[in-house]
């Protein structure tokens, strides 16, 4: 599994920190994208702000769960 799908699958099984360690070792603009999200999530919306910019995306303002689809959705539409 990609390590990003295994960061998002550890965050929908409720392991944050699991998520957040496997994130934390991807060193790409998907990578902090996820990070980002992560950070959002845990309600760190500065450490989220960089990670957002880091990926070239725009801070996300929608659901988390809506969040985590569309980076599922895009990682899936790049295999």
């Amino acid at each position: 599994m990609a390590p990003a799908l295994r960061a998002l699958w550890h965050d929908a099984r409720g392991d944050w920190n699991a998520a957040h360690q496997v994130a934390q070792e991807i060193d790409d603009e998907t990578g902090a994208w996820v990070h980002a999200y992560l950070h959002r999530k845990e309600g760190d919306p500065d450490n989220a702000r960089y990670w957002y910019a880091r990926a070239r995306k725009p801070e996300a303002s929608d659901s988390l769960e809506a969040e985590w689809e569309r980076i599922v959705a895009a990682l899936f539409a790049r295999t």
